[in-house]
């Protein structure tokens, strides 16, 4: 029998008619995902407090009758909601004097792609929540997407791999796999990759492949997301200081992963000291990347960091030139699941979209071009791959943000910042509020000159 559906949220004191507006689909061709799901909606419109206005959207991965029979009412104009969601940033046209947006903006990097969005969003005086901010007193997320691009960016990577080897005229049962946007569910992707993994255990991997290794720098979310499509494989788990013995004694009848942790990837400036991980955090530039004695035993790398430019890059494309010029690398993929471009992996150079998902990247020229065979790595750099997996990343997203909805809902974005009353975890991640940087993102004002910014 189905599962009893979930209680409805109760009204509270201060619930009083809260419009919340979901934006559609259509602004990207890729990205069906949403944050509210018909279920939520139903929950919403149940507390008697709350109503829910949804822009119908041909893409977007429930559809729209399953919001009006949730009682959700379908409508191109969000005109009257008082919070508007949506999953990524928004066109500047639609936006609207004095509403409360909440989506992944983009902007606390100072990314110049998303100025003028957030200039227009001080301009109309409007106030801006990060999902990527909203956070617990010890600064981990509460609300992301991070396992499904984890997931996605997994069974993405197996799949280039797959087809690096085949176009190398290795055949292995890797290259049975697809991209995780064309199987129809998680479900059907994990069955295939687990198919994969019984040949390979059953026929082992032909010669020159073994051992394959699969690094993971990170073990967030992300990482978290990556390990649980490995689990459907035929894999071993080893330490980075044994992937240097591997090569003398291994199976050919499985995979083999590692994961680095910080003090894997860098080492302090001064032999002296030792290493500190929250000296590291606090002091970065007090260590310098020594993770280039582990690329030689890798066949695929996945990057699922968060970095920013005061740490040292986990990969150069000085590294990768040297790795050449030793001979034929072991190294086939790389997965940059962080997908910042001339972050981490320096070779990061554009990002991809599901439907064109990896480039080669040429290590002698630094040209970039299709296909799988090159001088050079294949380099997987979707920057929305939780949209590869739209149902299942909804609902889970939908599931972690309903608690938050509900205190959004109680909340008078009237008031001025210092009185409002919202709780810590949704303050924090209130980057402009009726027009004005809160006082943890005015060091944005470094991205926007004088004349272009209300202050």
């Amino acid at each position: 029998p189905p599962p009893p559906p979930p209680p409805p949220f109760q009204a509270e004191d201060g619930i009083r008619d809260h419009l919340l507006g979901l934006v559609g689909s259509e602004m990207c061709i890729r990205d069906r995902r949403c944050p509210i799901t018909p279920n939520l909606a139903r929950r919403l419109v149940a507390s008697g407090g709350v109503q829910v206005v949804v822009q119908p959207s041909a893409r977007r991965v429930f559809p729209d009758h399953d919001f009006t029979r949730a009682g959700a009412v379908l409508t191109t104009s969000l005109d009257d909601a008082n919070i508007v969601l949506g999953v990524k940033e928004i066109p500047v046209e639609p936006i609207r004097h004095g509403a409360t947006y909440l989506f992944f903006s983009h902007v606390i990097k100072g990314q110049p792609v998303n100025m003028p969005m957030l200039r227009r969003l001080m301009e109309l005086g409007c106030t801006l929540i990060d999902y990527e901010k909203i956070t617990d007193d010890d600064g981990r997320r509460l609300v992301f997407f991070g396992r499904f691009a984890g997931l996605a960016g997994m069974i993405d990577s197996l799949w280039a791999l797959g087809r690096r080897l085949w176009e190398e005229q290795i055949r292995t049962p890797l290259a049975d796999l697809l991209p995780a946007y064309e199987y129809e569910d998680l479900d059907e992707a994990k069955a295939a990759i687990r198919r994969a993994g019984e040949k390979i255990a059953s026929h082992g991997l032909p010669e020159g492949v073994s051992p394959l290794v699969i690094g993971l720098a990170g073990y967030g979310n992300v990482a978290k997301g990556a390990r649980e499509i490995l689990a459907e494989l035929h894999t071993r788990e080893v330490a980075p200081g044994e992937l240097e013995r591997l090569n003398d004694r291994h199976s050919s009848n499985c995979l083999y992963q590692t994961t680095f942790t910080e003090e894997d990837i860098v080492a302090p400036n001064d032999p002296d000291h030792r290493f500190e991980l929250q000296d590291y955090y606090a002091n970065p530039e007090k260590y310098r990347s020594d993770f280039a004695r582990f690329l030689p035993h890798l066949t695929v790398l996945m990057n699922c960091n968060y970095w920013d430019e005061r740490y040292p890059r986990l990969v150069t494309i000085d590294e990768l030139r040297a790795l050449h010029r030793e001979g034929r690398p072991r190294l086939r993929v790389i997965g940059d699941l962080s997908c910042d471009v001339g972050g981490a992996i320096e070779c990061t150079v554009k990002t991809t979209e599901p439907g064109d998902p990896i480039y080669i990247y040429d290590v002698a020229t630094g040209s970039t071009g299709s296909g799988f065979t090159g001088n050079g790595p294949v380099v997987l750099a979707v920057d929305i791959l939780p949209a590869e997996l739209p149902l299942e990343s909804s609902e889970e997203f939908a599931k972690s943000l309903a608690p938050i909805i509900q205190a959004l809902a109680s909340a008078d974005f009237s008031a001025d910042f210092e009185e409002l009353a919202v709780p810590a975890e949704i303050a924090r991640a209130i980057i402009l509020h009726r027009g004005k940087l809160t006082p943890n993102y005015t060091y944005l004002l470094d991205y926007l000159t004088d004349d272009e910014v209300v202050r």
